[in-house]
């Protein structure tokens, strides 16, 4: 059996995931999400949803792109 990359559980039912070209296995989308996706360059969490990018950094949203001084950051368009 193999492990889950992320807690080292044993499973039967992996969950592979292929990203930039590696292989990952993981027990749940949780795990999956805890290793892969990014963090917010403001306040740590991971950028699970659409986020927002400023001069190459990645931000869960943009309140926390504001906070790090990308004062025209919008989560939409109008």
């Amino acid at each position: 059996m193999a492990r889950c990359e992320t807690c080292g559980n044993e499973y039967d039912k992996l969950i592979e995931v292929v990203m930039e070209g590696k292989s990952h296995l993981f027990d749940s989308f949780e795990c999956a999400l805890h290793k892969l996706a990014p963090p917010c360059a403001h306040c740590g969490c991971r950028i699970i949803g659409h986020g927002a990018e400023a001069n190459g950094r990645f931000y869960c949203c943009a309140h926390c792109a504001r906070h790090a001084g990308f004062a025209s950051a919008t989560d939409r368009l109008e």
